[in-house]
């Protein structure tokens, strides 16, 4: 029997604690990090800041933990200063601040966990307490307050008697991953519920609806680019049906192959907005606009050599590690502007196309912020276009929609020209020239062509990409739940990225293969977030790009239609550009000025570099004029190769936006939580809690290969 006085006792056993020490100083130092029990449920994790170790700093009290008691609330105990109460409807959780020099966590004081074995080393299931044996209970009184048993000692030597285990009584009496600070105004929002989870498998037909509707969700993303790249190329409508179609069979095998051996996200792959940009750049330079015969397929297989090139590098930046180092230079302050650079750089597009129809336009645009699916606000605007041309609201005396050599020869049907080919739901003969089955092979329109002063473009395009992805991947983890991806993971992915767009090369799709930016806001909208669903609409998506009708009704869409999608389209990344900026301090000045800065330096520094206009504007439409900069723009450095390099480079948002805030970001001061660096999963964190990153393991054998080339 233990010898000395009741208060002596309660001095060794922690109950008579001197007031403001704190309940660890009675632990063992060496306490094991927390790890969870199997079955670990990780939609509990409901919070950016408790998935990624992050530490307020708008409090006064940054030394404080997560379940601490809260300033000028006299009616609550303090855990730490020794009290036996807790805050009311307050969780307890360890304290966590982040290494000045590392980065990483790091966790004080004593830690709650799971016990799988008590003193005498038998497991007890739902049993809370400390580690080693230190036993507690968790209860709640009349008023709701949440108080901690007694007879807390080091090494299990606490009296059995009075130390009964901790059970709660529902899975709503004690929050472990979740704390009320997270919820409030201003704080962190919870992560949405879903209605599938990743590994969630419904059955078959819900699968194949809910995998439906993710693609329609995005089917501007996938098959609106050809509708504006293959006419201003010079391609025919059946042209356009044929890359369509390419695009619906590379993005159904790439967003396979991403599922299972790139980051294993829920993410669909496709032609993105990235590559837009630097194409209508290369196919309109000087020696590409001039060219009479075909100047499709010389101008595609420029694109193809190009794409190649650059994808080639993106995928040895990724495979080889490199991106690992990268990573380290990128956060949400430098991913934040790129991504909205790259939405707003088509302004001029836009509603200028959109607005040659405005009885289309408008109201597609009204629908679509309406019903927030682009899907159905397509189908039912076009239905009413299709109603316009058949009243023949189009239709102009002496003015043949089937013989534009008319609307130029004549004087009257030239103003009506433009309209007619904006509105009419008929002036497209994909539907006549397309074949029913056709299936899109490698080189289909010719060897591709290398060239340097392209290449260069591409290789710096690819880097765009790259960054974009990265901040798409740590957004789509937070929705769906998981661990953010560490940066082998995410090595991982962007070199499955860059094979996919070698893919796209060969094939001759016009763009690379990216991920998509938008999937986060079909995430968002749906609450689906299966890996399941994504592989089975992607192989809807292989078998409709072998019916050659179906891309040909897509090629069809009237251009205003398209146009105004592309409005709502465009606006989306800009916002999803500007969220990203919620994991970091957004009322930080610094880091207002460098979005600020490099937004408008993104924007201005190539109108500057775009009004150089070429030798004569009419041979080219007003809306690809900017674009024309590559031949035209004001480098000279003797090197023609070189000045169309610069010259297309300084004339695209999305590259000087990234630039810009990459230099800065990297050189102005700030601390950590600043700036919002990602606190990636590091080997400890894996040695303690091994299914942490479950949900990004590769399958079978090609773990081990991974491994060796460290992007596991």
């Amino acid at each position: 029997m233990e010898g000395g006085s009741r208060p002596e006792r309660e001095n060794k056993d922690g109950r008579g604690r001197r007031r403001g020490e704190k309940l660890g100083s009675v632990l063992e130092p060496n306490i094991e990090p927390f790890v969870p029990r199997k079955g670990y449920d990780p939609n509990e994790l409901r919070s950016w800041a408790k998935k990624t170790g992050f530490v307020s700093t708008f409090s006064s009290e940054t030394q404080r933990s997560g379940s601490g008691r809260r300033n000028g609330d006299d009616g609550y105990a303090d855990l730490e200063r020794g009290g036996g109460v807790l805050p009311k409807n307050e969780s307890i959780s360890p304290k966590i601040e982040i290494d000045p020099i590392l980065g990483r966590t790091r966790r004080r004081g004593p830690e709650i966990e799971p016990v799988r074995g008590g003193a005498n080393g038998r497991e007890r299931d739902g049993v809370l307490g400390f580690k080693d044996g230190v036993e507690g209970e968790v209860s709640r009184n009349g008023a709701g307050e949440v108080s901690l048993g007694a007879d807390i000692a080091p090494n299990g030597q606490g009296d059995g008697a009075n130390a009964p285990h901790m059970e709660p009584k529902s899975s709503e009496d004690v929050h472990m991953c979740q704390d009320e600070d997270d919820l409030g105004d201003g704080g962190w929002q919870p992560s949405p519920k879903l209605v599938l989870g990743l590994n969630d498998n419904p059955g078959y037909v819900p699968i194949i609806f809910y995998g439906l509707q993710h693609y329609l969700s995005l089917a501007g993303s996938l098959i609106f680019i050809p509708l504006i790249i293959i006419p201003a190329m010079g391609g025919t409508d059946k042209d356009t049906a044929t890359v369509i179609s390419t695009m619906l069979l590379l993005s159904g095998i790439t967003t396979i192959l991403h599922s299972y051996f790139g980051t294993r996200l829920p993410l669909v792959q496709g032609s993105s907005f990235v590559y837009l940009a630097p194409a209508l750049a290369i196919m309109n330079s000087r020696e590409f606009r001039n060219l009479t015969e075909n100047r499709f397929r010389h101008t595609m297989r420029e694109l193809q050599g190009a794409i190649i090139v650059g994808s080639v590098f993106q995928c040895a930046m990724g495979f080889s590690g490199m991106m690992s180092l990268f990573l380290r230079f990128i956060n949400p302050v430098v991913v934040a502007p790129t991504v909205t650079a790259l939405g707003l750089a088509f302004f001029s597009f836009g509603f200028p196309q959109a607005g040659a129809c405005v009885e289309i336009s408008i109201p597609e645009i009204f629908l679509v912020l309406v019903f927030t699916l682009v899907p159905l606000s397509v189908m039912i605007i076009w239905a009413y276009a299709f109603f316009l041309t058949a009243g023949g609201a189009y239709n102009y005396k002496g003015c043949s929609v089937d013989v534009p050599s008319s609307n130029i020869l004549i004087d009257a049907c030239r103003k009506h020209a433009y309209t007619m080919k904006h509105c009419r739901t008929d002036v497209s003969d994909a539907m006549r020239t397309a074949a029913w089955v056709r299936v899109p092979y490698p080189l289909q329109w010719g060897i591709p062509i290398f060239r340097l002063r392209t290449s260069l473009i591409m290789i710096f395009v690819s880097v765009v990409a790259s960054v974009e992805s990265v901040g798409t991947y740590h957004t789509a983890s937070m929705r769906i739940n998981t661990k953010a991806p560490t940066p082998g993971i995410v090595s991982r992915g962007i070199g499955l990225e860059g094979f996919c767009s070698v893919l796209a090369g060969l094939w001759g799709s016009g763009t690379g293969s990216t991920t998509l930016t938008e999937n986060v806001h079909t995430i968002d909208i749906t609450k689906v977030a299966s890996r399941k669903v994504v592989e089975v609409g992607a192989m809807f998506l292989i078998v409709f790009s072998f019916i050659g009708k179906v891309g040909a009704i897509l090629a069809s869409i009237p251009q205003a239609l398209a146009a105004a999608v592309l409005c709502f389209m465009w606006a989306l990344v800009v916002a999803l550009g500007l969220s990203t900026l919620q994991y970091t301090q957004t009322a930080s000045f610094r880091n207002i000025t460098i979005v600020g800065v490099s937004l408008f330096l993104g924007l201005s520094i190539p109108a500057y570099i775009q009004q150089y206009l070429p030798e004569s504007s009419l041979i080219l439409p007003s809306y690809l004029i900017p674009y024309s900069a590559a031949s035209d723009g004001p480098v000279h450095t003797g090197n023609k190769g070189l000045d169309f390099a610069m010259n297309g480079l300084l004339s695209l948002n999305v590259v000087v936006t990234l630039l810009i805030a990459f230099v800065l970001d990297n050189t102005v001061p700030g601390s950590r939580q600043e700036r919002g660096v990602y606190i990636w999963s590091n080997a400890e964190d894996l040695a303690t809690d091994p299914s942490a990153l479950s949900d990004y393991e590769l399958p079978g054998k090609v773990c081990r290969w991974a491994k060796c080339l460290g992007v596991q």
